[in-house]
């Protein structure tokens, strides 16, 4: 059985990701692949992302210059979640977020609230022109 195969994707064709910083074991985002974007990814060593939004591939860094270098490629005891190991690079090496975070999960509840707890490292006007 092809590894693709053993996948189990969603009614969309979709697995969901998420992209874990290799060296510092920090969550960096959660997104989606189709089969493609997956297999892609693997080929690449790069990862690739689908944008439900756009509709299509998602080289990640095509236009931010942010690129994951991916390490490793796991899945989880069910088989519908995949894990990247990641370094990030790029640019701003470190900057995962389209908000210019290191991170998408930026935000804690405190006192029931969303509360920004990690700095903008770069103005996200000046990464996406």
């Amino acid at each position: 059985m092809d590894w693709l195969d053993q996948v189990k994707w969603d009614d969309k064709g979709l697995v969901p990701v998420i992209a874990q910083e290799k060296d510092t074991g920090d969550v960096l985002m959660f997104a989606w692949m189709n089969r493609e974007a997956l297999q892609k990814t693997a080929e690449l060593g790069r990862a690739v992302y689908f944008s439900r939004s756009r509709g299509k591939l998602w080289f990640k860094g095509e236009e931010s210059g942010h690129v994951q270098t991916v390490h490793e490629l796991r899945i989880d005891c069910d088989n519908d979640v995949i894990l990247l190991k990641v370094t990030q690079t790029g640019h701003e090496p470190g900057i995962a977020c389209h908000t210019g975070r290191h991170s998408c999960f930026y935000s804690v509840l405190r006192s029931g609230r969303w509360t920004p707890v990690e700095p903008v490292l770069k103005d996200p006007e000046t990464i996406y022109k």
